[in-house]
């Protein structure tokens, strides 16, 4: 059954298109298939309709980096929950990332993922495989019969690449197959900046030998920032994301929070910060990616040398990074260029059509009011991962409603909703 959508009247801002201006949205099926003023519509009638008025409406919010925990470790997050908590984000497409149990090495776990994505997904979601054979850093998976089954990328998150030589070797295959290798970037003593920045070097090295294409994932160090700098200039091939709370927080937040600021890489200094928004805004770091690491409250509530690294911030990371926006350090069109346009770059390809509000595009449609304050409540997440050093604090701007392939993922309720309407309204009073 052809399923129709109005999303009428509010201020369109798509950065890919240069789009910011008050109009409607059409929706059929999965596509967007008209635009146009606020209040005019073309002959037609029977259709659901979101009301946007005073509202933004901009494309769908693409997460590169997150973890959904399923299978395996699903008193932590399962499919359906961590889609949801997506959802209430913003977020329309998730990459997950493979460090499951079993991790997703072969062409069977990631079918799996996939089939219980149609039964339980409220949003997108596109699987990153392993680079190694159980991730254990030794031998090569099988990427080319992963990405035949639909894996976006590689990657051993949770530990990097472990060897030189597994990684050229991953490197060769990402530039045959044009897909990442998303690389955790943390040598062995872990923790400090130059771990980082470490295997960040030899990364960039072996891609600039290999052609391949390396994505360093969650950039947290000045130094690392300026090393994909340098690379970047010279032509190599490589990408980068950044978190949320690397972007929003620094190390003086687990003085206070404890283990909730835990994450991995760890949060840096303000000099750190500062890089990173450079780094950000000068076109270094590609995308912002949330790295969602929902934690059962006993993963947490354990010495700190022994709790789990990661925050869950599907729900607060449009929240947070908005105080970058309302303190001057980035424009709103630029915060959602980087959670929209350009990780659909990134991704390219069959998802092409990501990242956009023109007509022909996915229906995939994040709703925003970018001045709704909202005080974070971690146990009312529709994540199961509760854990988060915001918890309590007082935001300002929220997704308020999300459409994912067409349909309705979620609505808060302030945002009205009709449904099987005719004719279609006209204006403001009407919706």
């Amino acid at each position: 059954m052809t399923r129709r959508l109005l999303i009428q009247g509010g201020r369109l801002l798509d950065p890919g298109h240069k789009l910011n201006r008050e109009g409607s949205l059409l929706l059929r099926d999965d596509r967007i298939v008209w635009t146009g003023g606020a209040v005019d519509f073309p002959e037609g009638a029977n259709l659901d309709v979101l009301c946007a008025e005073g509202l933004m409406v901009c494309p769908g919010f693409i997460d590169l980096h997150c973890h959904l925990r399923e299978p395996g470790f699903e008193e932590k997050e399962t499919i359906l929950t961590g889609t949801r908590a997506a959802a209430r984000g913003g977020f329309t497409t998730v990459c997950c990332m493979p460090n499951t149990k079993p991790p997703l090495d072969t062409v069977e776990t990631v079918k799996g993922v996939q089939a219980r994505v149609v039964k339980d997904g409220a949003v997108r979601v596109l699987p990153v495989a392993c680079v190694s054979k159980g991730r254990r850093g030794e031998e090569i998976a099988d990427m080319r019969a992963l990405a035949k089954a639909g894996a976006v990328g590689f990657s051993d998150d949770g530990d990097p690449v472990r060897t030189e030589a597994l990684m050229r070797q991953a490197l060769v295959l990402s530039k045959e197959l044009g897909l990442p290798v998303m690389d955790h970037c943390e040598d062995e003593p872990g923790g400090p900046p130059e771990s980082e920045a470490r295997v960040v070097d030899r990364d960039l090295r072996l891609a600039e030998e290999t052609g391949g294409w390396v994505h360093i994932q969650h950039v947290s160090a000045a130094e690392s920032v300026e090393l994909i700098r340098q690379a970047k200039a010279k032509g190599v091939h490589v990408t980068a994301e950044v978190t949320p709370h690397h972007l929003t927080l620094t190390a003086e937040a687990v003085a206070k929070y404890g283990t909730l600021a835990k994450v991995n890489p760890a949060l840096r200094t303000e000099r750190d910060r500062q890089a990173l928004m450079r780094g950000l805004k000068d076109g270094t770091i590609d995308c912002i990616a949330t790295d969602h690491a929902p934690h059962t409250a006993a993963d947490k509530q354990k010495d700190y040398a022994q709790a789990a690294a990661g925050i869950s911030g599907f729900e607060t990371a449009f929240g947070s990074l908005m105080s970058l926006v309302h303190g001057g350090q980035l424009t709103l069109a630029e915060l959602i260029g980087f959670l929209t346009v350009a990780p659909a770059r990134l991704l390219g390809g069959k998802f092409g059509r990501l990242g956009s509000l023109a007509v022909g595009s996915a229906a995939d449609i994040t709703i925003l009011d970018p001045n709704r304050e909202w005080v974070v409540d971690a146990a009312a997440f529709a994540s199961r991962g509760k854990n988060t050093p915001l918890d309590g604090w007082k935001l300002k701007g929220k997704a308020l409603a999300t459409v994912s392939r067409g349909k309705l993922a979620y609505r808060d309720g302030s945002v009205r909703w009709l449904e099987n309407v005719s004719p279609p309204p006209t204006g403001k009073k009407d919706c």
